[in-house]
């Protein structure tokens, strides 16, 4: 979806993002390339003499000197002696050496990650411990802070030497100890919630470490359980009230019950901490073809909080200073409020081709320059595939761009295609699309029309679908054909003595106008209708079926049910939303 989402987090990091602001003028750039990590500590002893001993005794000092690319969270002294002195430890030496190997595991990171990529959430990599470390911004005082873990802040960001980047903590990080089941069983106002999930067998499958889970999907995973407090405000004061109310079977270990289906409805798929949660619209969990829906409403998280047919259905909120709480195998967050598995209605779905993850991190680029990608980063690419080869796959932003000028965000993904995969360029590009929900959808594709230097060349594309995971692909049925060089009709009809757009008269033949401009080169096409018999993520591909060309500027994919209004919501430059008149 576009940049809807964008808007969210930004008002969820807004404070985050002015201290990285702040922060751009006080990196340290001032190591030569030549000194590593260890020869920087050891360069620096006032700060980190404690962790060069760590490191000589942890066996770690030569892997931490040669070349590479790392990102060491650095304890500073007093942070190392405080942690000493919690241990009941005198010194460095006194603590195995396989204790302070672990320890530096935690620390670091296989990736050079400036603060500009910090996010409210966690980070993109794993530490080399194998958890994922979140970072935050609190304020102290009028003084804002990045926080690592809720657990350190950073004093010194963004030292640069030849293997990475440092940055210098207050505190030491611990890890997670617990499994997802133990964190939720240790808290003694979940007690109602942990009887349901050893009796349904669930508490078992999230009390597995990811390395000893055989199953890829479930190695990590999200639970929001219910507090005691809510489930008896919902009228269960225990958990015999609970099975009596929701098991259909008497036996809750069957997959099939509808206790099970309850508590599989409360565990979603991956570690999801609050940032990663709003940034899509629908989450899958583990009930089939089941999903909670979640959005931001100034800073809060509401889930299943849903307006359908005019009618707008309460949500519950997550509980932010009791949500976030790393285990060793996912997330947990408080539910504000008692929920069950709803019936869902189709939704829907506008996405932006450019917001996939390789670009959102790329923070020097994104919504900021126009960029080329090689050939190995567009192969890497995770929500865009090609058919090969993936070469001049173009980033195109900026409001000097005539091609992301009037386009949503102002900015496209311009995709060389040739049927057959000619002149080098691919047969076929393919997106995957957020969560959508069972059912029946008109699909748009907004582009900007331009056609290159030579007038004779255009690429005509099709449309198929298939649900992530398959490779199986379908032309969606009533399907029609989009070229790149063709713009909005321009139908028009006189109202009030006045020459408008005769929308009706223009959606008749597959054409619309989605954003603000409604100028004949930024137009959206119908591609036919996908009917989708599960809730899941698809791919959509647009395959070149005659033609071939450079210049295809892709813009949105819209997944609008086939009852809905499809002209409105547009979309302003901004991402902000025109509602219908």
């Amino acid at each position: 979806m576009k940049r809807n989402v964008t808007k969210m987090l930004l008002g969820l990091c807004s404070v985050f993002m002015c201290l990285l602001a702040c922060q751009k003028d006080t990196l340290v750039r001032g190591t030569s390339n030549a000194v590593n990590m260890t020869q920087y500590f050891k360069n620096n002893p006032d700060n980190f003499s404690e962790l060069s001993k760590i490191l000589e005794r942890s066996e770690t000092a030569s892997f931490l000197n040669a070349y590479g690319s790392y990102t060491m969270f650095a304890p500073n002294n007093a942070a190392i002696k405080a942690y000493l002195q919690e241990k009941g430890k005198s010194n460095v030496e006194d603590i195995d050496a396989a204790e302070w190997k672990s320890f530096i595991r935690l620390h670091l990171l296989e990736d050079s990650i400036p603060t500009s990529r910090f996010t409210d959430g966690k980070l993109f990599d794993l530490t080399m411990y194998g958890q994922y470390l979140t970072t935050s911004s609190e304020n102290s005082g009028g003084i804002t802070k990045i926080r690592v873990n809720r657990q350190a802040n950073i004093v010194q960001p963004n030292i640069s030497v030849g293997n990475g980047l440092i940055h210098s903590i207050d505190h030491i990080l611990s890890p997670a100890t617990l499994s997802v089941a133990q964190t939720i069983e240790a808290d003694p106002q979940y007690s109602i919630f942990t009887q349901a999930l050893k009796e349904t067998g669930l508490y078992e499958k999230l009390n597995i470490l990811p390395s000893a889970n055989p199953e890829e999907k479930k190695k990590w995973l999200t639970v929001i359980p219910e507090t005691d407090d809510v489930l008896k405000a919902a009228g269960f004061s225990n958990y015999a009230q609970l099975k009596q109310k929701f098991s259909n079977t008497g036996n809750p270990k069957l997959t099939t019950d509808s206790l099970h289906l309850f508590l599989d409805y409360h565990i979603l798929y991956d570690a999801k901490y609050l940032a990663d949660i709003i940034t899509s619209s629908a989450h899958n969990t583990l009930a089939p073809l089941e999903v909670l829906t979640s959005k931001l409403s100034g800073q809060t998280v509401l889930m299943n909080d849903d307006t359908f047919n005019g009618i707008h259905e309460q949500g519950f909120s997550l509980v932010r200073d009791k949500s976030d709480i790393t285990a060793t195998n996912g997330v947990v967050h408080r539910a504000s409020a008692h929920f069950a598995i709803k019936l869902r209605s189709p939704f829907r779905v506008d996405f932006d081709v450019c917001a996939f993850p390789e670009l959102l991190k790329n923070t020097a680029v994104y919504k900021k320059a126009s960029y080329e990608f090689s050939i190995a980063e567009a192969a890497a690419i995770s929500d865009v595939k090609f058919s090969g080869p993936e070469k001049q796959l173009i980033y195109r932003y900026g409001s000097g761009q005539s091609t992301s000028n009037t386009s949503h965000n102002r900015d496209v993904l311009v995709v060389p295609l040739a049927t057959g995969g000619a002149s080098e360029r691919a047969e076929w590009v393919e997106f995957r699309t957020p969560l959508l929900i069972k059912g029946k959808y008109k699909v748009w594709v907004g582009y900007f029309t331009q056609q290159q230097s030579n007038p004779t060349t255009t690429t005509e594309v099709q449309a198929s679908i298939g649900l992530d995971g398959t490779t199986d692909r379908s032309i969606l049925s009533n399907g029609r054909i989009l070229s790149f060089i063709v713009k909005r009709p321009g139908i028009n009809k006189t109202l009030n003595g006045v020459s408008v757009i005769d929308t009706v008269a223009e959606e008749a033949i597959g054409f619309k106008s989605y954003m603000a401009v409604t100028t004949g080169s930024q137009v959206a096409k119908l591609m036919g209708i996908a009917d989708l018999a599960q809730t899941g993520r698809y791919w959509l591909r647009l395959k070149a079926i005659n033609g071939t060309q450079t210049t295809n500027n892709i813009d949105i994919i819209q997944f609008i049910p086939i009852n809905d209004d499809q002209q409105y919501w547009r979309y302003n430059v901004d991402g902000s939303k025109i509602l219908a008149p």
